[in-house]
């Protein structure tokens, strides 16, 4: 009797140690990539971010990366509604006319998604066009294709999406360069990696860039100035008032009630005067 009872006390802890034995010898499978791998991978080193030169320090720094993700904000939407409406948006006609939306889809798309390598932001003044009144900053244009200076001005004057139809802004009235993220659409584009030497200056103003849409809509779809107009008046009307926008082409809406002379005040400030840059044959271009 003492036997079974010594038995079965001792059923329970060799229950347990059946069931933690069984447990032990349970495998799984995961898999560990090797540190390094000659498999092809056809995305690596696909940099989408714009590179930032050590020149700029960190209060410089922390605005640009604000407001280049504002540029590929203004660029997405502007890429997804010309995606979701195609030539039948109000403002795609007025901007480009009866052409075809697959350049005007592409040139946003670069901004968001082409690889950047190459393309340099730098804030050293090293051509020393920043003392001069007005120069917000500019593309170097022979001695760096693919760089841009920005200078004091920039950082003291441009608003953020955020900001957008606030301080009286009206898209057709007051300059695409008010916000960061127009103003880097033009310097990104004037750059050959982006821009390809392909999107130019064929109209500047407003009234210019409407002609230019029933005129030459195979330019407008490739006009810097258009493409702004554009993104800026898409992301006002789907983004910042749904619906409603900030146009100030007929009816205009006051969303901060702000009277007509302190919104001139307001766009003279933040356009930080003129805007100015080299071409690459030495030209210089002020807005």
């Amino acid at each position: 009797m003492k036997f079974s009872t010594v038995l079965l006390s001792l059923l329970p802890a060799l229950t347990l140690a059946q069931s933690q034995s069984s447990d032990s010898e349970q495998t799984s499978t995961i898999w560990v990539e090797a540190s390094e791998t000659s498999a092809y991978d056809w995305s690596k080193d696909w940099y989408k971010d714009f590179p930032v030169h050590t020149s700029c320090n960190r209060t410089k720094f922390n605005q640009l990366q604000a407001a280049f993700q504002d540029v590929k904000a203004l660029a997405g939407q502007a890429r997804d509604h010309t995606l979701r409406y195609g030539n039948e948006s109000k403002f795609y006609q007025k901007y480009f006319g009866n052409a075809t939306t697959g350049e005007v889809v592409g040139w946003f798309t670069n901004i968001v998604d082409q690889d950047k390598t190459g393309v340099l932001f730098r804030c050293d003044d090293i051509d020393q066009n920043c003392h001069q009144a007005g120069w917000a900053g500019h593309w170097r244009g022979e001695n760096g294709s693919d760089e841009t200076v920005i200078c004091d001005l920039s950082f003291s004057s441009r608003l953020f999406l955020s900001q957008m139809c606030s301080q009286g802004y009206q898209v057709t009235k007051d300059k695409t360069t008010v916000y960061w993220a127009g103003d880097l659409l033009h310097r990104i584009w004037h750059t050959t990696k982006i821009g390809q030497d392909v999107v130019g200056h064929y109209a500047d103003t407003y009234d210019e860039c409407v002609e230019l849409a029933e005129s030459s809509p195979e330019e407008a779809v490739r006009n810097s100035a258009s493409l702004r107009y554009y993104a800026l008046e898409v992301y006002a009307y789907d983004v910042a008032v749904p619906g409603e926008g900030c146009s100030g082409d007929g009816e205009s809406h006051d969303h901060d009630h702000a009277s007509s002379s302190e919104s001139a005040t307001a766009s003279t400030e933040t356009s930080g005067g003129s805007e100015c840059h080299t071409h690459a044959n030495g030209e210089t271009h002020c807005s």
